[in-house]
Parts: structure tokens; sequence; C-alpha cells
């Protein structure tokens, strides 16, 4: 076969920075062209014997991840090349037919097989959330439809309908939930659309309308936060560190366990905490109050910068790390509800309530909107305002005797 990808570095175009493109060099029919990887890299950080990444680059986490993404591309766009020299197609094609193909990452007919594909490539990107819940939902297609397979253009309108009367008639689902099944489904559909599965005539969410109903208050009063921040715990007792992952979180701009149980020791610096939120990419830089400053002391004490500020994270691979992170979380929602009992919070205590709380009263000390937003994180005001969408009734009651001519 006169068809293959290679991966090399384009030493023919240098950067003014020095670099040289990093690219999967089509061979096809005696004619070459290349087809981007989004990389740059220095000479003498290329391995040209082995066609892989050195060590000595570190512009990213982990150099063996990176080399083993783009060996996963590799043998994919050959694979693609295979199917079409079987098919006896691969002859006619010109190469930038062949290219096109390779370029496009997927050609799924099955709803389920292009899930379970994006579940892969979340996997590979690290983004272990969101792959678990791309896993879960089609599992639950499954068990409703009890098919192993659907195809794009079986999940349509009737389908959804269906799928959501089967959610609604069990006990103690809602519609909440259903909404997150949905919005999985969404995305997925959106997807599918983009990368050429299903035509966007198809798609049934221009008819079906994902619904939600209110939620319970998550943010406490600035007293009960006072009670937690009084609290006085040894070291040794078992909700020492669940008050202090509390605490830190609030006075983080609410920062999600998740990105708590990553942060490492040098991400502290110079009287600041600067890091990147998993779930969005935000870069964040905060200042250290000085209560913070002290809680922090005791978790860097004798570690070095590459080392995890907090003892959530045992492991070494990066989905095990989210396994522990998962194990953990739970664990500390546990131990929050008693938090909750000792300083008789009546409301649930979850890992939320810290970041919900924050924003609350953030907003009743009249700092603005778009700066609570800027501080969540949050790319819309619409979804902040989904968090400070229920004021106490005593400050409803102050704002009317503001306006009121009586």
């Amino acid at each position: 076969m006169k068809t293959h990808i290679t991966l090399i570095l384009d030493q023919r175009r240098m950067k003014k920075n020095g670099k040289y493109p990093l690219i999967f060099r089509l061979t096809h029919n005696r004619k070459t062209t290349s087809i981007s990887t989004g990389f740059s890299i220095l000479k003498d950080q290329w391995n040209e014997k082995k066609s892989d990444i050195k060590s000595n680059y570190k512009e990213v986490e982990s150099v063996h991840f990176l080399n083993t993404l783009l060996l996963k591309e590799n043998v994919r766009m050959n694979e693609i090349i295979n199917k079409l020299y079987d098919r006896g197609e691969l002859r006619y094609f010109s190469i930038n037919q062949v290219k096109d193909r390779i370029s496009k990452k997927v050609n799924y007919n099955s709803f389920i097989e292009y899930g379970s594909f994006l579940v892969e490539e979340l996997i590979s990107a690290r983004r272990f959330g969101t792959a678990r819940s791309y896993k879960f939902t089609l599992t639950i297609m499954k068990n409703f439809s009890k098919k192993n397979d659907l195809k794009f253009n079986e999940v349509n309108y009737e389908f959804l309908k269906k799928f959501e009367k089967f959610h609604l008639t069990k006990k103690d689902n809602n519609l909440n939930g259903l909404a997150a099944y949905m919005r999985t489904i969404r995305s997925i559909y959106n997807k599918g659309i983009k990368d050429g599965c299903i035509d966007k005539e198809a798609y049934p969410f221009s008819e079906y309308k994902i619904r939600t109903t209110s939620t319970k208050k998550r943010a406490i009063d600035i007293t009960y936060i006072k009670k937690i921040l009084d609290l006085e715990l040894r070291v040794e007792h078992e909700l020492f560190h669940t008050r202090n992952y509390f605490l830190i979180s609030y006075m983080l701009y609410g920062m999600p366990f998740m990105d708590m149980a990553f942060l490492k020791v040098g991400d502290i610096k110079n009287g600041r905490v600067l890091y990147q939120r998993k779930k969005t990419l935000k870069s964040y830089d905060i200042k250290i109050s000085k209560r913070l400053e002290e809680i922090l002391k005791f978790y860097k004490k004798g570690k070095i910068k590459n080392e995890f500020v907090f003892p959530i994270i045992r492991r070494e691979k990066p989905e095990h790390q989210y396994l522990d992170v998962i194990g953990k979380r739970k664990k500390y929602n546990d131990e929050l509800k008693k938090i909750a009992i000792i300083c008789n919070i009546e409301q649930s205590l979850t890992s939320y309530v810290s970041r919900h709380s924050f924003a609350t009263n953030a907003m009743l000390q009249d700092i603005p909107l778009q700066a609570i937003s800027a501080m969540l994180g949050h790319s819309k005001l619409n979804t902040t305002q989904i968090y400070l969408k229920s004021l106490p009734n005593e400050v409803l009651d102050t704002y009317n005797q503001r306006i009121s001519i009586f």
C-alpha cells in the first residue's frame, strides 16, 4: 500500500521563537501533505529515532501523556487508511480526499458508538468527570431501550419523550435529574452533527425543551460561616480537614473540591494562589488572607513545590487520582453533615455550599454582579444569577423600606 501516516518534526519551517511544527505527514501515491497536531517544539526536544517528544519539553504537565495521545492519533489515522484500502476505495481517492477523511475524526451512524468514542476522547484529555457523565447516560439509554445500540435517527423527539416518562415514573427521580441526562444527550448530538454523523435537520432538541425545577437554597448565612471558622478542632479530630477544606473553598472564591485536591505547593507564591480550574480552564490569581494563610501554612509544611497541598490524592495515574478525589469528596460530604450538627446549621451542608455561600454573601455586601461572576469564573451572568436566585426575606424587607413612601 502506497499510503501511510508518520509523525515528524517539520524542520522546513522554523517559527520566530525557534520552534518547528510537529505534524503528521500523509503520503499517498507519491504525493505528500501535512496535518497539524497543534504543537511546536524546539529541535533538541524531538527524538528522531523514536519519533516522539523528549522529556525536556516542559510546556505540558506530562510528556508521556502527550506522546501517548499522538500515538493514538497516528493509529486512528492509519486505521482509516486501512479501511479505505480494504474497501477498494483508496486507489480512487486524491490525497486531499484522503486527508479530508482522516481529519474528520469519526464517521458513526450509531449514537452509542459515537458517544463511547467521545468518552475515550474525554478520558485521553483527562476530563474524567465529563467522561463519567457521558458513560453513565449511555448506560441509562441502553437500559431504557433494552438495546446495546441506538442509531442517531432513533434518538428523536419521540424517543426523548418516552425516555422522560421512563425517568419520571421512577421513585425519587425528578426533573433536574432528567435535565442532566438530556443535556448530555444534547451535547453528544451536537458534536455528532458537527462531525457529520447526522444531519442538523434531524436535531430533536429543536422541538424537545429541557425543563428544570428550582432547587433548595444552598447558601448559608455568614454567621454560620463564622461558627465553622471558630470551631476549635485538634489535628487528630475526624473533622479537622473537613472544616479546613470548607473554609479554604469559601476564602478562595468558592473553589471546587476537585480543584482544591489538585492544588500544588508551587501554585502558592508571593502571597497569592494561582491555579487553573479543571472544569472551565479559567485561570485564577487570588490574594491570600491572614486566616487563609494560617491554614495553608499547616498543609505546606515540609512539602516541595510539586507536591499536592492537601492529603486527598494518593496515587500516581491520572485516572486513579480522579477516583481518589471522588472517594474523598463523598467522605467530605458525609463529614460536613456532622459539622452542620455541631454548628446547629439546619440546611444541608455539602461541598457546593461553600461556593454558593461565597456568592450570596458577596452579593449581600453589595459587590457588583459582574465582579461576583468573574470571581466564580462564569462566562455568562445568568449562570451567576442561578447561584443568587433567593434573597433572604429580611434583606427584601430592608430594600422595601428604602423605597417605601409611607
